[in-house]
């Protein structure tokens, strides 16, 4: 199934393509055919009619994220929607396709205002036009990745709680929240089992010196080396959310070692509400890991042996690289959405400790094989 995301560069759009190429990911791995054909489409794609109209060619869905929240004037906003919206079908009609478009639509769209009408008309235009159209009405997205001071109080927030920054909170501003991931999700759901008319995703409700409570409580608690209890998806997210943006700059973090005559003792991990801890050997040159998670919190920890540790953002290029010593142990965690691995790099076996949120459960494993060095 060809499969067109727009906005694939914007945080739905970059959290969509990231799960259809889980798909892939997970049917590469058992060796049977991959389901999506993934073609991602920026903003600056719409300017080129050949490319768009050669990606939209045989494609069964778009799902349709790109469009413009904010701009030099108010009167550029409220033409820039629509304005994708038309080239986006007259793609179509050139490409002679007719997909089933998915419309990342706005709780806004009902308010008389440069923006609101905007996405409003935007979602008319398509709708009059396509046989199969999904209205997906979306509040206050987060997630991994978001852009801070760029309408996203979440990530605006993180950013300041990791800068050290003192940070105030408007007493009387109130969000609804919906992880990027769930909406992203919930676009591929709608195309996958045919879900046609308005789709609205329930959010979560904070006041924003409630939402900054909460994130702050998350700052104290990994900075002490403690986990949160994340066994609420929605506070799930929201760690993974805010632990993205500590990458790559503040990884790997050093361990209070206590050492006399005996030996070392060091903390290994603490809190998370369990979870699973196990332990592995590596042979002297082998690569462990090449996969990624949607949602796992996953801790490596070298206790012997020396490794260099990778991690590369999913459908992305670069790669971080962290140099681990278990004459030292310092640990270095996984961000979901991020491919990452573990290499002996040492002379002898290499043994490491991992920890994860979660018991692993083989009927979903939210594993995804994929290399992080191409």
């Amino acid at each position: 199934m060809k499969i067109v995301v727009t906005g694939a560069r914007g945080l739905i759009g970059w959290h969509a393509s990231a799960r259809l190429h889980a798909l892939n990911c997970a049917a590469r791995f058992k060796g049977v055919p991959e389901p999506v054909e993934l073609v991602m489409l920026g903003h600056a794609d719409f300017d080129d009619t050949e490319l768009l109209v050669d990606a939209l060619r045989n494609a069964k869905a778009v799902l349709h994220f790109a469009g413009v929240n904010r701009a030099e004037s108010d009167d550029i906003v409220e033409k820039a929607n629509p304005e994708i919206a038309q080239a986006l079908i007259r793609g179509c009609e050139i490409a002679g396709s007719n997909p089933h478009i998915v419309y990342a639509n706005s709780t806004h769209a009902d308010s008389d205002t440069p923006y609101g009408r905007s996405k409003r008309i935007a979602g008319e235009l398509i709708a009059s036009r396509v046989s199969k159209y999904t209205n997906l009405v979306l509040p206050h997205i987060f997630g991994e990745c978001a852009r801070p001071f760029y309408n996203n109080v979440t990530a605006t927030l993180i950013h300041q709680i990791f800068a050290g920054e003192e940070v105030s909170a408007n007493p009387d501003g109130k969000v609804q929240l919906l992880y990027a991931g769930a909406a992203a999700q919930a676009a591929i759901d709608a195309v996958m089992n045919n879900v046609i008319g308005d789709v609205v995703p329930e959010p979560r409700f904070f006041t924003v010196p409630d939402l900054l409570e909460k994130l702050e409580a998350f700052h104290a608690s990994y900075e002490a080396n403690i986990y949160p209890d994340v066994s609420d998806d929605f506070d799930l997210a929201l760690f993974n959310t805010y632990r993205v943006a500590s990458y790559p700059d503040k990884w790997p973090r050093p361990l209070t070692l206590h050492t006399d005559a005996r030996g070392t003792l060091f903390e290994a991990v603490k809190g998370g509400g369990g979870g699973q801890t196990f332990m592995s050997t590596t042979e002297s040159g082998v690569t462990r890991g090449d996969h990624y998670h949607l949602h796992k919190v996953e801790r490596f920890l070298v206790v012997q042996g020396e490794a260099i540790i990778r991690i590369r953002k999913v459908l992305s290029d670069e790669v971080w690289e962290y140099p681990v010593n278990g004459d030292k142990p310092t640990p270095v965690d996984m961000p979901t959405l991020h491919t990452h691995s573990i290499e002996n790099v040492g002379d002898g076996p290499l043994l490491t400790l991992f920890w994860t949120h979660d018991l692993f459960d083989p009927a979903n494993p939210d594993t995804y094989a994929d290399k992080v060095i191409k």
